[in-house]
Parts: structure tokens; C-alpha cells; sequence
């Protein structure tokens, strides 16, 4: 999965001095132009097998449930939704050349208005590069990943600029959750008022997984936080005994994995765990799912944290109290997955840019103009504008908690500084 994910890349970053189109990207020629009819498609594109199948067929009926409340319609368009997968049976987790081939199917489509998606960060990378190129709006439900919109710094190599090969100025990409400098403060603050002393720190190897890794590893350090290991592991390993071994040795009294639940998260958090039974172990966003939580044993459990942008149902204003609500009617009484309620953010506001498009709402260009002017949207998940570099301005980030396999909200946060320690407004 690696090797074929960073081959990928590579040809991605080729083809951003060269052109997309080298590595495969859209030959449509028709980047920010009109549909040629008001009846438009938004695509979704989400890994629909492998372990994040359940949080993924919530974001799906997120997305239905936003588009149905407004009856198809954006602005005077008529919206015709397409789930894509981009995923594969081989892989059992998101697939660059399933990603690759899903926003040439977007792209090549004179019809498209948006992609929704991708669910992971790495996906994201792929993708991206393809839509900006055939000027077509993507808004991402669950990626975090910094790099896609801002500098992360000197491990960034070129990011983001590398991700839009039309120009600084060309941004077409956004996403309705908060970036990984917000997510790391976020977990380094609960860490030091747990106690943490000696971090230990993990990632998959994924675009995600290592950045919210480094986002952490900063955060902590500013809180004091020693953090005394840092490695990448072997997504197919059968175990790591060795690397918990190596953990146990180092002091660590906790391990923060960044990472997804699809590359062996259990597994790994079983043998740490088991090797050193006295630390606390740390997830983000990446975990926070049914098919993490429910099958890691009870002691491993019983001392796993979790943060993930969706807060505490009650907290929540209300519109977002509505959108609990309406999905349970619509779907049933099982609580929906984290990412479910930005799934339902990210076709709203996508839905609402047509809206303010007017008749111009077939429009690519002014769909994506509409989507970076968004100013005090009082969306389902708070009220926010939509920055320059197309994130969002919230701050709040949920703690969670695992009781009896299911993740358990227990406080909502608002980050004051990210994982630089730079004030956030």
C-alpha cells in the first residue's frame, strides 16, 4: 500500500510541473466552465470497503439526507447525486488508482458541478490535483490533513501549492472540518491535563497519518510533553511486539498513533498496550469509528482517548440538533457515525454556493467563487466562514472516550492555539 501510494504521489508532484494530464488527470479542456444545462452531478467519492465502510455509508446519508431537504435543488439546478468508490477489494482500504480514475470520471463528465470528497487525506492528494486542473469545485468532508490548504512547514515539500497545478490563484478545493494544527493542540491539551510526561509517537506512513502526527508531536512539545520515539509502521505487519517492545523500553508513559483504522490501528494498539499496560493510548480522528472501538479489548479501552471534530450531540446549536434528529427519523435509532454530520455539511454548503450562484448556479467557477465568500454560515456544525485557503474557522474539537465498544463523547474544547502555538481567531 505504501509503495503504490507513494508512486502515485510521485507521479502526482511530476505532473504538477508538467500538467495532471501526464499522470492520467482530466483531458476535458473545460476547467471552469458552465454545465451545459442546469440539470448538474455531484459525485461523492468515499471507501466504501475495508474498515471504513460504516463511517463512510453515514457520510453518504449525510450528503442524501442535506440534498433531499432541499429538494435537489441548487439555486434553479437540479442536482443528481452519484456515490463513487474509491476503494478496492485487494487493498481493503482508499486506493490511489481508484482515487486516480474516480475525478477522471468526475473531471470527464461535462455535467459535474462538485466532488464530495475524498474521506482520507492521502486520497485527497490524488484527487485534487485532477479536479483543480478541470476547474471543478471539491469540498472534502473529513479530511485534516494541513498540508492540502496550508504550509505545514519545511516536511511539506511544496504543499500545498503542488496540489493545485492551475496556480496559487486557482484554489478549488475546501473541506467543513478542522485542519490537524488544530487537532494536535487538541490532543496535546488533554494529554498535559492528563499527565502525560513521555510521549511516544506513531504514524502510518499516509499524508494523514503523518501529519497529524507531526502536528501533535509539536504540540506536545510546547505543553512540555517529552516525546521520546517517533516511527512509521508496516500498515501488513501480522503484529508489533517488537515496536511495543521498543516503546516499552523508551519511558513512554503514552503512544499517540496517527493514523486510520484501516492500516492495522487495532492491532496496534493491542500489542502496545498488552507491552505496556500502565500508559495511556491516543487516537485522532482516524480511529474514530465503530470497527476501532468495539473490538479493542477492554483494558486497552478503558485507557484510550480520542479527539474527532464532531462534538457532543448537546452541544451542538439548533440546526445541528435538527440534523440529529432527522437522521435518526430517516435511518433509525443507531447513533451515526462521527463523520456523518459533515457529510450533511459538505453537500449543504456546496448546495447553498449554487444557491447564492443564482442563475449561475451551473457555473463551475462561480460555484467555487460562492464557496470561498462564505461568510457566517450557520451550518449543522457551527457558524463559520470559509478562509482563503478554503478551510473552515472553527475551533471546537470533540474528547472522546470508549464505554462497552461504542465511542462516548465526554466534552467539547475550544482550541485557543494550534500546534504552533499561534492564537487562534
Amino acid at each position: 500500500m505504501r509503495v503504490r501510494g507513494l508512486a502515485v504521489f510521485g507521479c502526482l508532484v511530476g505532473g504538477a510541473a508538467l500538467g495532471v494530464t501526464a499522470c492520467g488527470g482530466s483531458d476535458n479542456g473545460g476547467g471552469g466552465k458552465a454545465t451545459p444545462s442546469k440539470n448538474v452531478s455531484v459525485y461523492s467519492s468515499l471507501p466504501l470497503q475495508g474498515a471504513s465502510r460504516p463511517q463512510s455509508l453515514d457520510v453518504i446519508k449525510g450528503e442524501k439526507l442535506a440534498l433531499a431537504e432541499r429538494n435537489n435543488k441548487g439555486g434553479k439546478c437540479t442536482v443528481k447525486y452519484t456515490s463513487l468508490d474509491d476503494s478496492t477489494a485487494q487493498a481493503g482500504t482508499w486506493d490511489p488508482g481508484q482515487t486516480s480514475a474516480n475525478a477522471r470520471k468526475v473531471s470527464q463528465d461535462e455535467n459535474s458541478i462538485a466532488l464530495l470528497g475524498e474521506f482520507n487525506s492521502g486520497a485527497s492528494a490524488i484527487s485534487i490535483p485532477i479536479t483543480n486542473e478541470a476547474g471543478i469545485l471539491q469540498i472534502s468532508p473529513s479530511n485534516t490533513a494541513l498540508e492540502l490548504t496550508k504550509n505545514p512547514g519545511p516536511t511539506g515539500k511544496g504543499a500545498p501549492d503542488k496540489y493545485y497545478p492551475k496556480g496559487k490563484d486557482s484554489r478549488n478545493y475546501a473541506r467543513v472540518v478542522p485542519a490537524d494544527h488544530i487537532q494536535g493542540a487538541a490532543q496535546a491539551d488533554w494529554m498535559q491535563e492528563k499527565g502525560v510526561k513521555k510521549l511516544y509517537v506513531l504514524n502510518d506512513r499516509q499524508v494523514y497519518g503523518a501529519g497529524v502526527a507531526k502536528t501533535t508531536a509539536d504540540a506536545a512539545k510546547l505543553r512540555g510533553i517529552q516525546v521520546v520515539g517517533e516511527d512509521g509502521i508496516d500498515p501488513k505487519a501480522p503484529n508489533y511486539r517488537s515496536l511495543a517492545a521498543k516503546i516499552k523500553g523508551s519511558g513512554a508513559d503514552a503512544m499517540f498513533f496517527g493514523g486510520i483504522v484501516d492500516n492495522n490501528a487495532v492491532q496496534l494498539y493491542k500489542d502496545v498496550g498488552a507491552a505496556v499496560p500502565n500508559a495511556t493510548l491516543w487516537g485522532p480522528d482516524g480511529v474514530a469509528t465503530t470497527t476501532f472501538v468495539k473490538p479493542l479489548p477492554a483494558d486497552e479501552a478503558k485507557r484510550t482517548f480520542i479527539t474527532v471534530a464532531t462534538i457532543n450531540p448537546k452541544d451542538y446549536g439548533a440546526k445541528g440538533q435538527k440534523f440529529f434528529t432527522d437522521f435518526k427519523a430517516k435511518y433509525g435509532n443507531k447513533p451515526p457515525e462521527p463523520y456523518a454530520i459533515y457529510g450533511f455539511e459538505a453537500m449543504d454548503l456546496t448546495l447553498d454556493a449554487m444557491d447564492r450562484a443564482g442563475d449561475s448556479c451551473n457555473d463551475r467557477q462561480k460555484v467555487i467563487d460562492e464557496v470561498f465568500s462564505t461568510k457566517n454560515k450557520q451550518g449543522v456544525t457551527g457558524t463559520y466562514d470559509v478562509d482563503k485557503d478554503g478551510d473552515v474557522t472553527l475551533h471546537q474539537f470533540g474528547r472522546h472516550v470508549i464505554v462497552k465498544g461504542a465511542l462516548s463523547p465526554i466534552k467539547t474544547v475550544e482550541v485557543a492555539k494550534d500546534s504552533n502555538g499561534k492564537p487562534l481567531k
